[in-house]
């Protein structure tokens, strides 16, 4: 079962594309949510609010120590921001992929906008107060680039997103993302 936070953010969209692959999905909101799952996906949303509330809930520890032991997680725009190790505003994020972050660097909201990239073929890809990948750590892998910066990238358990594959109708990047279980699963 895959976990999907749900403290705020657009995770109803993360559960739309899980339902459409026909995968169990669960809204995660307290330590016992997470602990049922599989693994996790961090939409997109405010940062500084959902780091917050991950520490208000103890579910910061719990998602560091679940990556310590390998659980696959994804986040995207503001949830790449959650994972990365280093951000450029005053916030301590989760610290689990070595990339460093700056927020809104695309600019306002009235800034979004929409292109293709090379990822299993051309993908059609949507940035919305989109962070900016500035630096990835030599273990860091970059699986898709716009403009020559990074904005899909994957270290060993751990894969983010600087755009929004929820908003689309495509569900290759979440269907990647499955792929990560399936270690996990032939283990079981």
């Amino acid at each position: 079962m895959i976990g999907v936070l749900a403290l705020q953010g657009a995770f109803i969209e993360h559960i739309n594309i899980l339902k459409k692959l026909n995968v169990e999905a669960k809204e995660v909101r307290t330590v016992e949510d997470f602990n049922v799952v599989d693994a996790l996906i961090i939409p997109g949303g405010e940062s500084t609010v959902m780091i917050k509330l991950l520490k208000q809930t103890g579910l910061d520890d719990a998602i560091k120590e679940a990556a310590q032991h390998d659980m696959p997680i994804y986040g995207t725009c503001a949830g790449a921001i959650v994972l990365a190790n280093e951000t450029d505003k005053e916030i301590t994020p989760l610290q689990l992929i070595d990339i460093t972050v700056k927020r809104n660097a695309y600019g306002s909201q009235q800034d979004s906008f929409e292109a293709e990239v090379t990822f299993n073929g051309n993908l059609h890809t949507i940035f919305i107060r989109a962070p900016m990948i500035e630096s990835i750590g030599k273990e860091v892998v970059s699986l898709a680039e716009h403009n020559g910066k990074t904005i899909l990238a994957r270290q060993n358990n751990i894969l983010v997103s600087t755009f929004h594959p929820e908003l689309t109708n495509d569900t290759r990047v979440h269907q990647y993302f499955l792929e990560m279980l399936r270690p996990i699963i032939t283990v079981r």
